[in-house]
Protein backbone atom coordinates (compact mmCIF):
# COMPACT_ATOMS: atom_id res chain seq x y z
CA UNK A 1 0.00 0.00 0.00
CA UNK A 2 1.66 3.41 -0.69
CA UNK A 3 2.51 6.00 1.90
CA UNK A 4 0.81 9.00 2.09
CA UNK A 5 3.02 11.89 3.09
CA UNK A 6 1.41 15.04 4.65
CA UNK A 7 3.19 17.94 2.79
CA UNK A 8 2.82 21.21 3.48
CA UNK A 9 1.44 21.61 -0.12
CA UNK A 10 -0.87 18.79 0.29
CA UNK A 11 -2.24 20.39 4.03
CA UNK A 12 -2.60 23.85 1.68
CA UNK A 13 -4.50 21.72 -0.96
CA UNK A 14 -6.89 20.44 1.42
CA UNK A 15 -7.38 23.82 3.36
CA UNK A 16 -8.18 25.31 -0.42
CA UNK A 17 -10.89 22.91 -0.51
CA UNK A 18 -12.13 23.14 2.96
CA UNK A 19 -12.39 27.22 2.04
CA UNK A 20 -14.24 26.60 -0.84
CA UNK A 21 -16.93 24.30 1.02
CA UNK A 22 -17.08 27.10 3.48
CA UNK A 23 -18.26 29.34 0.70
CA UNK A 24 -20.64 26.98 -0.67
CA UNK A 25 -22.13 26.67 2.89
CA UNK A 26 -21.91 30.47 3.63
CA UNK A 27 -23.59 31.28 0.00
CA UNK A 28 -26.25 28.60 0.74
CA UNK A 29 -26.94 30.52 4.41
CA UNK A 30 -26.96 33.88 2.97
CA UNK A 31 -29.33 32.57 -0.10
CA UNK A 32 -31.88 30.67 2.93
CA UNK A 33 -32.19 34.03 4.50
CA UNK A 34 -33.50 35.81 0.84
CA UNK A 35 -35.71 32.64 0.23
CA UNK A 36 -37.38 33.52 3.47
CA UNK A 37 -37.51 37.38 2.93
CA UNK A 38 -38.82 35.91 -0.18
CA UNK A 39 -36.64 37.50 -2.38
CA UNK A 40 -36.48 37.14 -5.95
CA UNK A 41 -33.52 34.51 -7.59
CA UNK A 42 -31.42 37.43 -8.25
CA UNK A 43 -31.84 38.25 -5.07
CA UNK A 44 -31.17 34.98 -3.22
CA UNK A 45 -28.05 34.72 -5.30
CA UNK A 46 -26.56 38.36 -4.59
CA UNK A 47 -27.31 37.50 -0.87
CA UNK A 48 -26.07 34.51 -0.99
CA UNK A 49 -22.48 35.39 -2.74
CA UNK A 50 -22.28 39.14 -0.21
CA UNK A 51 -22.57 36.53 2.29
CA UNK A 52 -20.16 33.75 0.79
CA UNK A 53 -17.29 36.88 -0.08
CA UNK A 54 -17.64 39.63 1.61
CA UNK A 55 -16.03 38.64 4.85
CA UNK A 56 -12.67 38.01 2.44
CA UNK A 57 -13.09 41.05 0.43
CA UNK A 58 -13.49 42.54 3.71
CA UNK A 59 -10.09 41.14 4.72
CA UNK A 60 -8.34 42.05 1.38
CA UNK A 61 -9.18 45.63 1.73
CA UNK A 62 -7.93 45.88 5.31
CA UNK A 63 -5.11 44.56 4.33
CA UNK A 64 -3.85 45.90 0.98
CA UNK A 65 -4.38 42.64 -1.02
CA UNK A 66 -6.53 44.50 -4.38
CA UNK A 67 -8.60 43.56 -6.29
CA UNK A 68 -10.10 40.60 -3.66
CA UNK A 69 -8.98 36.90 -3.98
CA UNK A 70 -12.85 35.96 -5.05
CA UNK A 71 -11.50 38.56 -8.10
CA UNK A 72 -8.19 36.77 -8.92
CA UNK A 73 -9.31 33.76 -8.56
CA UNK A 74 -12.91 33.09 -9.60
CA UNK A 75 -13.03 29.59 -8.12
CA UNK A 76 -14.42 30.95 -4.98
CA UNK A 77 -17.00 33.19 -6.94
CA UNK A 78 -18.43 30.19 -8.80
CA UNK A 79 -18.77 28.25 -6.05
CA UNK A 80 -20.22 31.23 -4.29
CA UNK A 81 -22.93 31.26 -7.19
CA UNK A 82 -23.20 27.49 -6.75
CA UNK A 83 -24.15 27.70 -3.38
CA UNK A 84 -26.85 30.42 -3.79
CA UNK A 85 -28.34 28.37 -6.78
CA UNK A 86 -28.25 25.24 -4.73
CA UNK A 87 -30.09 27.50 -1.46
CA UNK A 88 -32.30 28.49 -3.53
CA UNK A 89 -33.06 25.51 -5.67
CA UNK A 90 -33.64 23.78 -1.73
CA UNK A 91 -35.32 26.36 -0.01
CA UNK A 92 -36.70 25.58 3.39
CA UNK A 93 -35.40 21.90 2.98
CA UNK A 94 -31.81 22.85 3.80
CA UNK A 95 -33.25 22.55 7.40
CA UNK A 96 -32.83 19.65 7.44
CA UNK A 97 -28.96 19.18 6.64
CA UNK A 98 -28.52 21.93 9.79
CA UNK A 99 -25.95 19.82 11.63
CA UNK A 100 -23.73 19.70 8.32
CA UNK A 101 -23.99 22.96 6.88
CA UNK A 102 -22.77 24.12 11.00
CA UNK A 103 -20.06 22.18 10.31
CA UNK A 104 -19.05 23.78 6.68
CA UNK A 105 -19.62 27.06 8.23
CA UNK A 106 -17.55 26.82 11.12
CA UNK A 107 -14.62 25.74 9.00
CA UNK A 108 -15.19 28.41 6.63
CA UNK A 109 -15.48 31.18 9.41
CA UNK A 110 -12.23 28.97 11.32
CA UNK A 111 -10.14 29.53 8.01
CA UNK A 112 -11.16 33.03 6.91
CA UNK A 113 -10.47 34.55 10.28
CA UNK A 114 -7.26 32.63 10.72
CA UNK A 115 -6.02 33.33 6.74
CA UNK A 116 -7.64 36.77 7.60
CA UNK A 117 -4.85 37.57 10.68
CA UNK A 118 -2.25 36.36 8.05
CA UNK A 119 -3.04 38.96 5.75
CA UNK A 120 -2.86 41.58 8.59
CA UNK A 121 0.16 40.07 10.21
CA UNK A 122 1.83 40.42 6.39
CA UNK A 123 0.73 43.69 6.39
CA UNK A 124 2.12 44.60 9.29
CA UNK A 125 -0.67 45.48 11.59
CA UNK A 126 -0.26 45.23 15.51
CA UNK A 127 -2.26 42.79 17.71
CA UNK A 128 -5.50 44.46 17.86
CA UNK A 129 -5.84 45.15 13.95
CA UNK A 130 -4.65 41.66 13.70
CA UNK A 131 -7.29 40.17 15.62
CA UNK A 132 -10.58 42.81 13.98
CA UNK A 133 -8.75 42.15 10.74
CA UNK A 134 -9.24 38.49 11.39
CA UNK A 135 -12.52 38.86 12.93
CA UNK A 136 -14.06 40.54 9.82
CA UNK A 137 -12.89 38.15 7.91
CA UNK A 138 -14.97 35.69 9.38
CA UNK A 139 -18.27 36.98 10.16
CA UNK A 140 -18.22 39.99 7.76
CA UNK A 141 -19.82 38.21 5.23
CA UNK A 142 -22.76 37.38 7.48
CA UNK A 143 -22.97 41.28 9.15
CA UNK A 144 -23.62 42.58 5.28
CA UNK A 145 -25.92 39.63 4.67
CA UNK A 146 -28.03 40.85 7.90
CA UNK A 147 -27.75 44.55 6.64
CA UNK A 148 -29.33 43.67 3.24
CA UNK A 149 -31.98 41.67 4.62
CA UNK A 150 -33.22 43.89 7.06
CA UNK A 151 -32.21 41.93 10.25
CA UNK A 152 -29.90 42.63 13.60
CA UNK A 153 -27.04 41.32 12.72
CA UNK A 154 -26.74 37.87 14.73
CA UNK A 155 -23.55 38.08 16.13
CA UNK A 156 -24.98 40.89 18.54
CA UNK A 157 -27.07 38.39 19.85
CA UNK A 158 -26.64 34.95 19.93
CA UNK A 159 -24.79 34.61 23.09
CA UNK A 160 -25.41 31.06 22.87
CA UNK A 161 -23.11 30.49 20.07
CA UNK A 162 -19.80 32.30 19.75
CA UNK A 163 -19.23 33.50 16.69
CA UNK A 164 -17.11 36.44 16.43
CA UNK A 165 -15.95 35.73 19.63
CA UNK A 166 -14.44 32.73 18.67
CA UNK A 167 -13.14 34.01 15.28
CA UNK A 168 -11.45 36.69 17.12
CA UNK A 169 -10.02 34.28 19.69
CA UNK A 170 -8.24 32.51 16.24
CA UNK A 171 -6.96 35.52 15.31
CA UNK A 172 -5.18 36.08 18.80
CA UNK A 173 -3.98 32.72 18.92
CA UNK A 174 -2.48 33.13 15.05
CA UNK A 175 -0.94 36.72 16.71
CA UNK A 176 0.88 34.77 19.92
CA UNK A 177 1.77 32.12 17.27
CA UNK A 178 3.50 33.11 14.57
CA UNK A 179 6.47 34.57 15.70
CA UNK A 180 7.26 30.62 17.10
CA UNK A 181 6.33 28.75 14.20
CA UNK A 182 5.21 28.95 10.64
CA UNK A 183 3.08 30.69 9.01
CA UNK A 184 1.06 28.03 7.81
CA UNK A 185 1.15 26.06 10.93
CA UNK A 186 0.15 29.50 12.77
CA UNK A 187 -3.00 29.53 10.37
CA UNK A 188 -3.77 25.82 11.18
CA UNK A 189 -3.33 26.61 15.09
CA UNK A 190 -5.56 29.29 14.97
CA UNK A 191 -8.33 27.51 12.80
CA UNK A 192 -8.62 25.04 15.37
CA UNK A 193 -9.05 27.29 18.19
CA UNK A 194 -12.29 28.68 16.68
CA UNK A 195 -13.05 25.01 15.81
CA UNK A 196 -13.17 23.81 19.37
CA UNK A 197 -14.27 27.32 20.79
CA UNK A 198 -17.71 26.98 18.11
CA UNK A 199 -17.94 23.24 19.29
CA UNK A 200 -18.25 23.77 23.05
CA UNK A 201 -20.21 26.85 22.77
CA UNK A 202 -23.27 25.10 20.79
CA UNK A 203 -23.12 22.52 23.22
CA UNK A 204 -23.90 25.03 26.33
CA UNK A 205 -20.94 24.63 27.79
CA UNK A 206 -19.51 28.87 27.80
CA UNK A 207 -21.61 31.49 26.52
CA UNK A 208 -21.25 35.08 26.64
CA UNK A 209 -23.01 37.16 29.59
CA UNK A 210 -25.94 39.11 28.64
CA UNK A 211 -27.31 42.26 30.41
CA UNK A 212 -30.76 41.79 31.74
CA UNK A 213 -32.52 44.91 32.17
CA UNK A 214 -36.49 44.95 34.43
CA UNK A 215 -39.31 45.29 32.38
CA UNK A 216 -40.71 48.76 32.67
CA UNK A 217 -37.02 50.09 32.91
CA UNK A 218 -35.11 52.11 29.88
Amino acid sequence: MPEILLTPHTLETGLHWLDLIGILAFAMSGALLGVRKKFDLFGVVVLGCVTAVGGGAIRDTLTGQTPPLFLRDESYLWMAIAGSLLGFGLGERLARFERTMSFFDTSGLALFAASGAVGAINFGLGPLGVVFAGMLSGVGGGIVRDLIANEVPEIMYRSDQLYATAAAAGAAAVWLLYPRMSHFHAQLCGALVIVVLRWISRRGWVRLPVRRVSPGKP
